[in-house]
């Protein structure tokens, strides 16, 4: 598979929530995932079970949320995705309590793919957009 296959399939199956087991198939069984918090850089082990709980999360908090990409760049190994993922805030997160009301992410990342399977990524997510959305929500 091509590295753009590879990341395509991830979108659609894992990522989307759509089956996230899936990850098994698409991803090295040690990932790095290098994460920007706040300005701040982290980088966290992650496996293939690992982030498929982090998206099976996901569904439980934001319900069957949509995932659209809006940009989809290949560089070599090498894969760029900008995404807009829309869920309804359903169950508690970070103390907010549940609103039924939507709430929107906006991120992006580049894939590294060695062997045919993700084995690096680099992710960029507007978490205070998402604070800021949360805490909007509270008040209404």
């Amino acid at each position: 598979m091509t590295p753009e296959h590879i990341v395509k399939k991830f979108f659609e199956e894992v990522r989307s929530g759509k089956n996230p087991d899936y990850a098994t198939e698409l991803m090295a069984e040690q990932v790095s995932a290098h994460q920007v918090i706040s300005e701040e850089e982290l980088t966290v082990l992650r496996t293939p079970k690992d982030y498929a709980d982090h998206v099976k999360e996901m569904v439980e908090v934001y319900g069957n949320f949509s995932l659209e990409i809006q940009e989809f760049m290949v560089q070599d190994n090498k894969v760029y995705v900008r995404w807009k993922q829309v869920g309804t805030h359903v169950e508690e997160v970070d103390g907010y309590q549940p609103t039924n009301l939507p709430v929107i992410e906006i991120a992006s990342a580049v894939y590294r793919i060695e062997d045919e399977k993700i084995a690096e990524y680099w992710i960029q997510i507007d978490r205070a957009g998402i604070e800021k959305q949360l805490n909007r929500n509270k008040i209404n």
